[in-house]
């Protein structure tokens, strides 16, 4: 019989986004499927966040406040280029002029919302899986 102690951790993943109905829903749907999921709701929390608790990945929305996804991201590869390499951008401003480039040419998955549930999941445990 395992014990709390010597339980295996379950895979944590930071959700940001701004939407806070949006970023409620991809937490429930993460915890339906045995993730740990907290919500970080601008770039700026999410740092703090990534530097104070183990993350095994991040799944991330493009425009926020205080410090935009691709500014956040671009932080995060400085500081910690390993969890960069298990970012998931979801985004409905692909063809956005400020975004476009850093989509196009960002080494990671970008989603484009909506996004179907299973697809999120799946691309969520592909990532994790690098961890």
């Amino acid at each position: 019989m395992e014990t709390q102690a010597n339980a295996p951790r379950k895979r944590h993943v930071l959700i940001v986004d701004d939407d806070a109905r949006l970023a409620d829903f991809f937490k429930k749907l993460l915890e339906l499927h045995g993730y740990d999921a907290q919500v970080a709701s601008d770039g700026k929390l999410a740092l703090k966040h990534v530097l104070e608790q183990p993350t095994d990945a991040v799944l991330c929305d493009l425009q926020m406040p205080l410090l935009e996804g691709d500014l956040f991201y671009a932080t995060v590869e400085r500081v910690k280029p390993s969890l960069a390499r298990r970012f998931i951008f979801i985004t409905g401003l692909t063809d956005d002029p400020h975004f476009h480039s850093f989509v196009t040419t960002v080494d990671a998955p970008v989603l484009q919302k909506p996004v179907p549930m299973e697809k999120l999941v799946a691309v969520v445990e592909n990532i994790v899986q690098r961890a």
